[in-house]
Parts: C-alpha cells; sequence; structure tokens
C-alpha cells in the first residue's frame, strides 16, 4: 500500500511540473512575440527638379521597435516612384530598404533616395507633394513632402517632423 501511495504522489508531482512546464513555455513564447514597429518620417524634401521628366526625393524614417520594410512609395505626381541606394557613384533600383528595430532608415543625397519617374508636371519650389509610403508590417503612411530648392541640403539631424 505504502509503494502505492509513492507511486501516485509521484506521478502527481510529474504531472504538476509538466503542467508548470508548460505554462512557463507559453508565458515565454507570449514574450518572444515580435515588437511592432513604430515609424515616423521627418525631414522629408523634394529638390526642385531641372528636368521635366524626373525627381528625387529624400526623408528618415525613425523607428522605435520592431523591424519593418519599406516596399515601396506612391505619390500622383509621377507614373512611378522607385527606390533607390547610391554606393561610390553607381545609383541602383532597389526593391526595398530594411527599416531597423530601433534605428533609421535615411534617405539622403548621395546615399539612399527616392527617384518620381515620369513626372505628371514639374514641381516647383514652395509646392507640397502628398507621398504614400508602403510598408512590410505597418500601415502606409502619407506625407506632404515640400518642394525646396534645387540646392537644398539639410545638416544632419536637422529633420523637421512629419
Amino acid at each position: 500500500m505504502n509503494r502505492r501511495i509513492l507511486t501516485g504522489g509521484a506521478l502527481a508531482l510529474t504531472a504538476g511540473l509538466a503542467l508548470a512546464g508548460c505554462s512557463d513555455a507559453s508565458a515565454d513564447k507570449a514574450s518572444d512575440k515580435p515588437e511592432l514597429p513604430e515609424l515616423k518620417v521627418a525631414g522629408a524634401f523634394i529638390p526642385e527638379p531641372a528636368m521635366d521628366t524626373m525627381a528625387s526625393g529624400f526623408f528618415t524614417v525613425t523607428n522605435k521597435g520592431g523591424a519593418d520594410k519599406l516596399t515601396s512609395v506612391t505619390s500622383a505626381l509621377a507614373e512611378k516612384v522607385t527606390l533607390h541606394s547610391t554606393k561610390g557613384n553607381a545609383m541602383k533600383e532597389q526593391k526595398s530598404f530594411a527599416v531597423p528595430a530601433n534605428g533609421e532608415l535615411d534617405f539622403a543625397r548621395g546615399g539612399n533616395h527616392l527617384m518620381f519617374e515620369e513626372l505628371k508636371h514639374k514641381p516647383k519650389q514652395g509646392d507640397k507633394v502628398a507621398v504614400t509610403l508602403h510598408f512590410e508590417k505597418s500601415d502606409p503612411i502619407e506625407i506632404e513632402v515640400p518642394v525646396k530648392a534645387a540646392t537644398y541640403n539639410p545638416k544632419p539631424g536637422k529633420h523637421t517632423s512629419h
């Protein structure tokens, strides 16, 4: 009889530990959920273009959350808006750009930039252009991008919020 009680007690203890282990595992899984991105766009501008057919665009995406990816950009200003990187003197079209967790994605002269191609009209300094940024995880972000002087080049860290 003592053996039966000991065996039953051991089984109950083992089952209790197994259940406790399961609840701890599910608590770990809940905390392992990927953090959602928290995106803000600042410092956006389009230099007044010299040509009637294309323009460039710049901005910074700040992320205070989990990683995301900029997948495309749209605007009524142009038939298409493409993403580009510049390394050395070579410009290359990109399908997307990573927005790092708790980091920034910077589009600046001499680096990453947008190309507004097949412009529907040539924007002038002082105009504002509606632009929508599309992301893999986050909802689209709509911004009004001011057209600045062709020579405008803000100092790093001097972006204004949108």
